[in-house]
């Protein structure tokens, strides 16, 4: 099997397991607790059905939207994602090429392994970057300044990570950063001897964006929900996300708003976005799906905000559906790291034109000719979910 046989979100999982170290696949591949969020996450498009117009003389549909003051020419982008070293020795750079090739959003993890400087040097395409609010605040100041230097066009301030989920696929796996062999672990990394080749001979593992404020998860290993714990601050509130706004003065969305009322305050602070997100399932087991919330979210302050849902995306009709129900673009991670792991840029290229190709073929199917036309007259919850 290899990238030309990659048709969807199962293809590049499999491709991806066979390339990767077990401990670095399942730390993609996971949830918290009992990954009943997780799973949730793509099995609530399910609760909806599409309704197409026929003879509609839709032609070749227009795919473009805009967020963050740029016009991108799909509706759904790469959402920030860490470490990405680890699935592929290109990393972020694989990312962020082909992402503008595709001309859509890159979004940089505070947790790259690649520096804010360097991705700005080898993409001219639109940049998002993913903030967290540091106990040390003098590392979150310096993010923001950085970001402004390298003329990214947005960003976006995770809250919905006060402190680490229960990832008890790392327990078991014994994932760390920067990887450490451990009994749990040899032998998965000896099977693997490409990967294993490739990340000693390319640049070294890091945290490439606050490496100089920390050694811990560069030089020193440490889990991720060690790290989190340790470097996060717990007591975050709406004053610390108010004061991230103004600091940056641009674009700006919470990721990891799930309640009306969260998204009603985003606009008094000033946001201009909100990612309706749980964190991939990673985070609250239990919780509400993205797509659950769209709806009522958009409802509340469709008007005022740009409605972004991230999470459990798969398919093009999950997008089409996402927007109708009144996103005006979704992100998705799991799939193009599977495809990242897979196969470097070109696996993040073949996502995005999977996808591409979906979402193309579907507006033609629906009969509409720009994502516009896509609103709630084209689903139809089934009975007893809306």
């Amino acid at each position: 099997m290899n990238l030309k046989d990659c048709h969807n979100f199962q293809d590049f999982r499999e491709l991806a397991k066979k390339k990767l170290p077990s401990p670095i696949f399942h730390y993609i591949d996971g949830g918290s607790d009992d990954e009943v969020t997780l799973r949730r996450n793509t099995e609530a498009f399910n609760d909806c059905d599409l309704v197409p117009n026929v003879l509609a003389s839709v032609g070749s549909p227009d795919l473009s939207t805009t967020i963050f003051g740029k016009k991108i020419n799909l509706p759904i982008f790469l959402a920030p994602t860490a470490m990405q070293r680890l699935y592929h020795h290109q990393g972020d750079i694989a990312s962020a090429k082909a992402a503008e090739k595709f001309g859509t959003f890159y979004s940089m993890s505070t947790m790259a392994n690649t520096t804010i400087e360097e991705i700005s040097n080898v993409s001219s395409g639109p940049k998002l970057f993913q903030l967290y609010v540091h106990k040390d605040q003098s590392i979150t100041d310096d993010l923001i300044e950085r970001c402004k230097r390298s003329k990214f066009d947005g960003m976006c301030l995770t809250v919905d990570t006060l402190v680490a989920g229960n990832r008890e696929k790392d327990h078991r796996t014994g994932f760390t950063t920067p990887p450490k062999l451990t009994l749990q672990s040899l032998m998965s990394f000896a099977i693997h001897p490409l990967w294993v080749f490739n990340y000693l001979t390319h640049s070294k593992f890091e945290l490439a964006n606050v490496s100089k404020k920390t050694d811990k998860g560069t030089n020193i290993s440490k889990s991720v929900i060690e790290y989190i714990n340790e470097q996060y601050d717990p007591a975050m509130n709406w004053k610390d996300a108010e004061y991230c706004v103004k600091k940056w003065n641009g674009p700006f969305a919470l990721k990891g708003v799930m309640s009306v009322d969260d998204a009603k305050r985003a606009v008094d602070i000033g946001c201009t976005a909100v990612m309706i997100s749980n964190h991939g399932g990673r985070q609250l087991d239990g919780s509400r799906s993205p797509f659950d919330q769209v709806k009522a979210i958009s409802d509340a302050v469709g008007d005022k905000l740009e409605i972004i849902l991230d999470g459990g995306i798969r398919r093009g009709t999950h997008v089409l559906k996402a927007i109708a129900a009144g996103a005006k673009a979704c992100s998705f991670g799991k799939m193009f790291l599977f495809a990242l792991g897979a196969g470097g840029q070109q696996g993040v290229e073949k996502v995005l034109q999977n996808m591409q190709d979906e979402i193309h073929r579907n507006m033609v199917l629906m009969g509409c000719k720009n994502l516009k036309a896509l609103d709630n007259s084209k689903l139809i919850y089934r009975k007893g979910k809306f």
